[in-house]
C-alpha cells in the first residue's frame, strides 16, 4: 500500500491542489481506496498473504473479507458524499 502512495501522491497532488479539493480529505480518500484494492481479488494482496499463512484458497478468504469489503464501500461512498467526516477534527485543531 505504501508503494502505491508513494507512486501516484506526486502525479495526483497537483491535480487534487488544482481542482481545489481539500488535501486532508484526499489523504483519507486515497488510503481507504487503497486498503479497499488490498482486498479485492484478483490481485489484493492481503488476500495472498493470509492465503499462505492459513493454506486457505484465495476465493475462501476472499468470501470472508466481503462484509469488510462492503463497509469500507459504504465508508468510502459516505466519505465523498459527506467530506465534514474526514475534516471534522483536523478542523477542530
Amino acid at each position: 500500500g505504501f508503494s502505491m502512495i508513494v507512486m501516484t501522491a506526486p502525479l495526483v497532488l497537483p491535480l487534487v491542489e488544482a481542482a481545489k479539493f481539500d488535501t486532508v480529505w484526499f489523504g483519507i480518500y486515497l488510503v481507504l481506496m487503497i486498503e479497499l484494492a488490498q482486498i479485492t481479488p484478483p490481485v489484493g494482496f492481503n488476500l495472498f498473504v493470509i492465503s499462505g499463512l492459513n493454506n486457505d484458497s484465495i476465493f475462501r478468504i476472499a468470501r470472508a473479507a466481503l462484509p469488510f469489503f462492503f463497509l469500507m464501500l459504504l465508508a468510502t461512498v459516505l466519505l465523498t458524499i459527506f467530506p465534514q467526516i474526514a475534516l471534522f477534527l483536523p478542523g477542530k485543531m
